[in-house]
């Protein structure tokens, strides 16, 4: 089994290093080219991959390039433009009504508040969190995706278990100059290593330092239960 350091602080400090060297190119994986497109790019990310995602927009971003197009299209249309992204019907609705309240309320511009965002139809605090990132260079908090729930978990840098609590918890022990990067560093390792299922640990630089190394360790910190 892995010993992590003595303090959160430090594990952190020790992984994001190790990460950094690893992954040197990391960043977000979703095509965009506008704000807008990053909005909707990031609504319909939700339980759906980025390769999908990326693959539908192609066509997407070529036929709305709007909030007025997203706004006059109807719900069942839109549906029909991204069907083949998970929950395709719902996620038609959501980007009608983003359509209609950035024309209404926004000047069909995309806000720069995480307040403001999370008004939007299909938008939470992780949502909100990848536009302002990556559309407005506003960095308020922590993107806690299924990759940086489960690593941050097995790594025991948390104990928390909901993303909300989650990225409060990890905002006190993670250096705020490295919020962006920790939600990338750690998507690229869990897809890359440290998997939901099998994950390598003989091939992980972390291994060193991970209380749920497998092999070792008799329980998945990440799930709570044995390998």
């Amino acid at each position: 089994m892995g010993t992590p350091l003595d303090s959160r602080e430090a594990q952190v400090v020790e992984v994001l290093d190790r990460l950094y060297e690893e992954y040197p190119d990391t960043d977000i994986s979703l095509n965009f080219s506008t704000r807008l497109e990053l909005l909707i790019a990031v609504v319909l990310s939700a339980q759906c991959t980025d390769e999908r995602v990326n693959e539908v927009c192609e066509d997407l971003f070529e036929k709305y390039t709007t909030a007025e197009d997203y706004a006059n299209a109807t719900e069942e249309q839109l549906a029909e433009d991204i069907y083949g992204i998970t929950f395709h019907n719902n996620k038609g609705g959501y980007l009608k009504g983003i359509g209609e309240i950035l024309v209404a309320e926004h000047d069909g511009e995309v806000p720069d508040t995480m307040s403001e965002l999370t008004d939007l139809p299909g938008v939470g605090r992780k949502t909100a969190n990848v536009v302002l990132q990556h559309a407005h260079d506003v960095t308020e908090g922590i993107v806690v995706d299924t990759h940086v729930q489960r690593i941050s978990r097995r790594l025991g840098i948390t104990e928390e278990e909901r993303p909300t609590a989650i990225e409060t918890d990890l905002m006190g022990v993670v250096p705020e100059g490295d919020w962006r990067m920790f939600t990338h560093l750690f998507i690229s390792h869990g897809r890359a290593t440290c998997t939901a299922r099998s994950p390598d640990c003989d091939d992980c630089v972390l291994a060193d330092l991970c209380p749920s190394e497998r092999g070792d360790a008799e329980v998945d910190l990440a799930s709570g239960e044995a390998w």
